[in-house]
Parts: structure tokens; C-alpha cells; sequence
């Protein structure tokens, strides 16, 4: 699906991520790579092989919209380094992208880390009338991209069947993406009359009508 948004267009795909086609810009947020090893550390019984999820997702959006650039909206890192850094330094070494980290709260990793990786970090990001953040910022003139939240919406079917789906979540100044990465959760927002919804399904993102 392909938004407008301040005269300029978006694609927001089934994964989660949007390529901002003006810019050549692909915006990836919350994928938490890690997290997989720090459960596994602390007992809980994930299979190794969910390891290599994100790192096969994150290669076939990569892959699929050959991008100029990637930028992650927060929360790349669940944690502090794990095994999962070392698939990552390998994955990196793939793709000749500049990629740029927005920094997150479950960003711990020391800078330098990523400075290895050619990877810039920065607290928050402003490229023409658009502001990138992790967390939901709102800032006048100015439109915000960030994650953080994890959205999700709830819809009701016939009789009293739900569906819960992660989803893009706007508001007149700010788009929220859902997170990239497996086993990350969704926070289940109630949308009001200015806001929109673009839910995610295995095919495709649909608009939802929220009245």
C-alpha cells in the first residue's frame, strides 16, 4: 500500500517496514535482534533456528526494495551482546546501504560497536519536514516517524469473533510503526476519529475503516 504523506510517497509493506520512494529510504523499526539468544540464556524454551528469522526477513525486504539507504527507528539490539551480534556483523557484511541506527531504549550497545559496522547512530533524525524518533514525538511543523509502541488493533468479527493484527498507526502528525522483529509483542491501540489504520496481514497491508 502507498500512503501520501507531506507530498511524498510511501509504500508500507506486509513486514512492517515502509520505503519512503522519494528518498530511496527504507524505515525499519523494533527489531530487537537479540532477543532470541537472551531468552534461550534465561530459560525459556525458543528453538535456535528463530535465531535466523530476523536476519532472513530483514534480507528479503532488503532484497526485495534494494534500498539506498536503511534506517532502523530504535530497538535494532534487544539487549546487551550475544551470539545474535556475530549473525548480525556477518548479515551486515552483505549490503552495501548506508544504514543508520536511531537510537532506542533498549539500544545498550556501545557506539563504537556499531562505528565498526559503518553504521551511524543518533538520537533523533530531521530530513526535510519529517522527524525520526523511537519514541512517539511530537514536535510543531514538523511529522514524526517512530516506533517503540508496537502497535496492534483489535477487530471484531460476526458474533464474537476477534482478530488481533500488528499495524501502522497514524495520527494527523505522526506514524507509528508496528515492530520488525519476531516475538516482540503488540501494545493494542483504540484509534479516535482523526486517526487511521493500515493493518498487516500476511499478504498485504489494508486500510482499516474505523467507522
Amino acid at each position: 500500500m502507498t500512503i501520501l504523506i507531506n507530498n511524498q510517497s510511501f509504500t508500507l509493506h506486509q513486514s512492517g517496514v515502509a520505503l519512503w520512494e522519494d528518498k530511496n529510504i527504507l524505515l525499519i523499526s523494533d527489531v530487537h535482534l537479540g532477543k532470541v539468544a537472551h531468552f534461550r540464556k534465561n530459560g525459556i524454551g525458543i528453538p535456535e533456528e528463530a535465531i535466523y528469522e530476523n536476519f532472513s526477513r530483514l534480507s528479503k525486504v532488503l532484497d526485495f526494495f534494494n534500498p539506498e539507504k536503511v534506517i532502523f527507528l530504535g530497538d535494532l539490539f534487544h539487549s546487551k551482546i550475544n551470539n545474535e551480534w556475530n549473525y548480525f556483523v556477518e548479515w551486515k557484511s552483505n549490503y552495501v546501504q548506508q544504514m543508520i541506527l536511531v537510537e532506542g531504549n533498549h539500544d545498550i550497545i556501545d557506539s563504537q560497536y556499531y562505528s565498526e559496522l559503518n553504521i551511524e547512530i543518533h538520537s533523533e533524525l530531521l530530513i526535510d519536514d519529517f522527524l525520526l524518533t523511537h519514541h512517539p514525538t511530537e514536535k510543531e511543523g514538523l511529522f514524526n516517524f517512530c516506533g517503540h509502541i508496537h502497535p496492534g488493533i483489535k477487530l471484531k468479527g460476526l458474533g464474537r469473533q476477534f482478530l488481533s493484527l500488528s499495524c501502522f498507526f497514524r495520527k494527523p502528525n505522526q506514524l507509528i510503526f508496528p515492530a520488525f522483529g519476531e516475538f516482540t509483542g503488540n501494545a493494542y491501540l483504540i484509534p479516535s476519529v482523526n486517526d487511521q489504520v493500515y493493518a498487516i496481514t500476511k499478504e498485504e497491508v489494508i486500510a482499516i475503516a474505523l467507522n
